[in-house]
């Protein structure tokens, strides 16, 4: 597997790509995490075309168990983050 693309990798190919340099890319960058963590904070959901839908869903309250002890536990409702892929990332990816 791969080493994930960090975020210096990901500027510096994403300013290549806009043909502009690092410090407009960074900033880009910024600006879209800015507005995707701000809108599914929010409980809305952001659509990457040819990426992916992220969005955020609630978990209710549920027992879980410890792996170490097997003691039952309440843990209260939640929310997480998640992502649906697009289809055609799926199909770049697949073939």
């Amino acid at each position: 597997m791969a080493k994930p693309m960090t975020k210096t990798q990901l500027v510096a190919a994403l300013a290549e790509e806009m043909g502009s340099d690092k410090k407009t890319a960074g900033g880009a960058l910024d600006a879209v995490i800015s507005i995707i963590t701000r809108e599914v904070s929010g409980g809305g959901a952001v659509t990457l075309p040819g990426v992916g839908k992220i969005y955020c869903r609630e978990r209710p309250a549920r027992m879980v168990r410890n792996p170490a002890t097997g003691e039952q536990i309440h843990k209260d409702a939640d929310k997480v983050v998640k992502m649906s892929i697009a289809k055609a990332l799926k199909d770049s990816v697949n073939g």
